[in-house]
């Protein structure tokens, strides 16, 4: 298209080729009301009221009113050392940009180094990139690598027990470069517990690139993965588990289970729910699938004098090599979030992060086993399938007001899953983590029940 600059002539061309009559039709979307110059916008306020009323705003939400929260779903309130947001917050660290040149940014490199070594210790596998968005992109870079690694198989097999947005988030990357979506089990119905490991084995043909599987899953339950590695591998096809990283310190590593590509959210590790973000991708790869690996790689090296450094081992992003050949548009702010997350593990150490998650599991086998004592409720205690520390508990009423009611009492007790699933509409999803006390799980009991005992009276009248 030809340039188009100001002149009236300008403008003609501009909306000849756009097919309009005027200039206002470009803003034909905008209401009138909301047009240049009659933008009826309030009179102008100085600094000291607008600060009053953003601290207005700010107080009618939920969070800034203090209720007690047990919703999980993949962003969790766990204990953050004040180590985290001290060093985090540093000038040095939130100002830094992307490491173009490593010898300038031996700071920021070897930060990356770092979390990348202690992740991939915590999942057992060979190589850890810098990050992505979060865990459902981290997912959906999975399925694209696998993709990649396998060249003539176009087709990812996906748990229905992933994250609902996983799933979607799944579909967005992979539908547009003509990857088939082969969904496994959709736990859909009231008390379904989604595919069993043979049938997600089974759903595996000649044109499956991978088969992606969550551990602990949606509904929170650990599952004994010892052999599907094996069984996806003999049909050849890569196995993609995604994990909550605090489960991998009591539970057997990805890595050990024979994983060939782990992702995670890293929220947990040391970075606050913040509604909603930002949060980190934890990715994870075995050392001869990294050349397509997408992401950075840091490394350790020695310079002509023997003096330690840090260098980019590898550079998938499309500011450093021919766009055409990458394959990761990771950003700044996910080095800050990965960031917090090494110093998280560094404060913890090995033992912090195990007692955080037999703690995690304790305070939710004990909140499970005093919920399921409620009338009319119930939840799954079998040590079969046992849960991390995300559990469902079965309702005699719907799920939504439940938690509608027990919300005007300041308890959030969890998740109704008829927001993903609505034929399960009885059904709550409840995260219990080590920042909760006893106390405060004895109020999620008390709460609960008395909204069950109001609304049954409710029914009854």
């Amino acid at each position: 298209m030809a340039y188009i600059g100001n002149t009236d002539a300008d403008r003609e061309l501009m909306l000849e080729t756009l097919g309009l009559d005027r200039v206002s039709d470009l803003f034909a979307g905008i209401p009138e009301s909301k047009r240049f110059p009659e933008l009826d916008l309030p009179p102008a306020k100085s600094e000291l009221e607008i600060l009053q009323e953003i601290d207005e705003l700010a107080a009618a939400n939920a969070a800034g009113a203090g209720l007690l929260s047990f919703v999980g779903a993949g962003a969790y309130q766990h204990f953050i050392p004040s180590t985290v947001p001290y060093l985090a917050g540093r000038g040095e660290f939130t100002t830094a940009y992307t490491p173009y040149q490593a010898e300038a940014s031996q700071g920021t490199v070897q930060t990356i180094f770092e979390y990348q070594s202690m992740v991939a210790d915590l999942l057992g596998m060979d190589v850890v990139n810098a990050s992505h968005y979060d865990g459902a992109t981290a997912v959906a870079e999975a399925a694209l690598m696998a993709v990649r690694c396998s060249r003539d198989r176009r087709t990812v097999a996906l748990s229905g027990t992933l994250h609902p947005e996983y799933l979607d988030v799944a579909a967005t990357y992979l539908r547009p470069q003509r990857i088939t979506i082969n969904e496994v089990g959709r736990p859909a119905a009231p008390g379904e517990s989604g595919p069993s490991l043979e049938s997600l084995v089974e759903s595996i043909d000649d044109t499956t690139a991978c088969l992606i599987v969550q551990n602990p899953d949606f509904l929170g339950r650990m599952h004994d993965l010892s052999s599907l590695a094996d069984a996806v591998h003999a049909r050849g096809a890569l196995l993609v588990i995604h994990v909550d990283p605090i489960a991998t310190a009591i539970f057997k590593s990805p890595g050990a289970l024979g994983a060939d590509i782990v992702t995670g959210e890293g929220q947990p590790l040391g970075i606050p729910v913040s509604f909603g973000g930002p949060y980190l991708g934890l990715f994870a790869a075995r050392k001869s699938l990294v050349r397509k690996m997408p992401g950075r790689l840091a490394g350790q090296t020695v310079d002509a004098e023997g003096r330690r450094g840090f260098v980019l081992t590898l550079n998938t992003r499309e500011q450093h090599i021919r766009r055409e050949k990458a394959t990761s548009n990771i950003c700044t702010n996910q080095g800050l979030m990965a960031l917090r997350a090494a110093i998280y593990l560094a404060s913890m150490g090995p033992e912090g992060l195990r007692e955080t998650a037999h703690l995690c599991y304790q305070k939710a086998h004990y909140a499970a086993a005093r919920l399921a004592e409620l009338p009319g409720c119930d939840v799954n205690l079998s040590e079969v399938t046992p849960f991390f520390k995300e559990f469902v508990v079965s309702l005699p009423v719907a799920a939504d007001a439940l938690v509608d009611r027990c919300e005007r009492a300041g308890v959030v007790p969890g998740l109704a899953l008829s927001r993903y699933y609505p034929e399960r509409r009885n059904e709550l999803l409840v995260a219990v983590t080590e920042q909760y006390s006893r106390e405060q799980i004895d109020r999620l009991v008390e709460t609960v029940g008395a909204s069950l005992a109001a609304a049954t009276e409710g029914v009854h009248a």
